[in-house]
């Protein structure tokens, strides 16, 4: 089937229908509801202060890559760069992550090549109908398949990994100040 038959079904003039929008909204529902532990460790809920407003903002990611030993959550920018969430984090710290049964202040740090080359190959091995869904988000079926095409795509977006923060009892004031 070519990716615009698939795109017909799902996608009405422009727009997602009212079924994958609310599958695309789902996680947030789940979270906002308390129940994002249902998602294990595929979804993750990132609260962030917006770099202008200085409102706090919850946002809802795919996890490609999670290590229970580190407890490291590996999520990926599709807008790279301009990204509202990944532009905030630059400017100031998120304030926590909640992933599976967990919440916790993050440190943040941003993949090098080769890490999201690797994330994305294991990504692509653990999730094949999910890696699909990404490379039609890419406008590429090959997007993921390829070895030289999963190169391009790390060069081309941020992968972003989260970890607990070694949080002092002043910090610990600090973030509940900001909720």
């Amino acid at each position: 089937m070519s990716g615009d038959a698939d795109r017909g079904v799902l996608w009405r003039g422009g727009r997602p229908n009212a079924a994958l929008r609310f599958g695309l909204r789902l996680p947030a529902y789940l979270y906002r509801c308390g129940l994002g532990w249902i998602l294990g460790h595929r979804f993750l809920l990132l609260v962030h202060v917006g770099r202008r407003s200085g409102r706090v903002y919850y946002t809802v990611l795919e996890v490609i890559l999670y290590d229970p030993e580190s407890r490291e959550s590996v999520v990926l920018s599709a807008r790279g760069e301009r990204a509202d969430w990944y532009r905030n984090i630059e400017v100031r710290p998120a304030l926590e992550v909640r992933t599976g049964r967990e919440r916790y202040e993050p440190e943040h740090r941003v993949l090098c090549d080769g890490e999201a080359y690797a994330a994305l190959t294991e990504y692509a091995v653990r999730h094949p109908l999910a890696a699909r869904v990404l490379a039609a988000v890419f406008g590429s079926p090959e997007a993921i398949r390829s070895a030289a095409a999963r190169r391009d795509l790390a060069r081309s977006v941020k992968l972003v990994a989260f970890r607990p923060r070694e949080v002092s009892e002043p910090g610990r004031r600090r973030l509940r100040a900001a909720r």
